[in-house]
């Protein structure tokens, strides 16, 4: 059974769109999936530094085209990307909370409920108040999750995972891996995993 890893940051509205389907295209490639949590602007500043860029000066016609394409795929995905009125947003304390929410055996419905939460309903994911709600869904206990995301061991596995992808080669998020080596970046890029998959197995 082949093995796809999927590094993601939930601050990133194409990863959210990849997330949408990257179980299926598993389960059609008869793959592993592993998630895989970053925090990707860690990656923009290790080896990605010219977004920074891009958000100072957009070009006003490719920005033009941006907003229609993430609004097809939304549209096609059957999910609402609306445009957060905090952007960038911190994103360090529901990152290192998958960890946390994986060990529950609630990592998918956690990391889908945030997402909803900062594309959808356009909520600021950096603050206590908007995470409390979803962990009191999913039965995740709140003191424990504040304690372990503070902690020096969910700290160091979150920065784990993102320099373990800068090193691997990879530049944002989703980035996805099949079999350890052969890499691919992108949520238009799913259709391609799933034939390497194919392959694969």
């Amino acid at each position: 059974m082949p093995r796809l890893e999927f590094f993601f940051d939930i601050s990133s509205p194409w990863t959210y769109l990849a997330f949408t389907r990257i179980e299926a295209v598993a389960a059609e490639g008869g793959a592993d999936l592993v998630f895989r949590p970053i925090l990707v602007g860690g990656v923009f500043n290790a080896v990605n530094d010219s977004v920074y860029a891009w958000r100072e000066n957009p070009n006003p016609v490719k920005m033009r085209y941006y907003f229609k394409d993430m609004a097809d795929w939304a549209r096609e995905a059957g999910i609402t990307i609306g445009q957060p009125p905090v952007f960038p947003v911190n994103s360090v304390k529901v990152m290192r909370g998958c960890f946390v929410a994986e060990e529950a055996g609630v990592l998918v419905p956690y990391v889908r409920a945030l997402f909803e939460a900062y594309w959808g309903r356009l909520e600021d994911i950096s603050r206590d108040e908007v995470i409390i709600p979803v962990l009191d869904d999913l039965g995740i206990e709140r003191r424990a999750f504040f304690d372990k995301i503070n902690s020096d061991d969910y700290k160091a596995r979150l920065r784990g995972n993102t320099e373990e992808l800068v090193a691997r080669g990879g530049f944002g998020s989703p980035t996805m891996f099949i079999d350890g080596t052969d890499m691919y970046f992108g949520n238009d890029r799913l259709p391609l995993v799933l034939s390497a998959l194919k392959r694969a197995a």
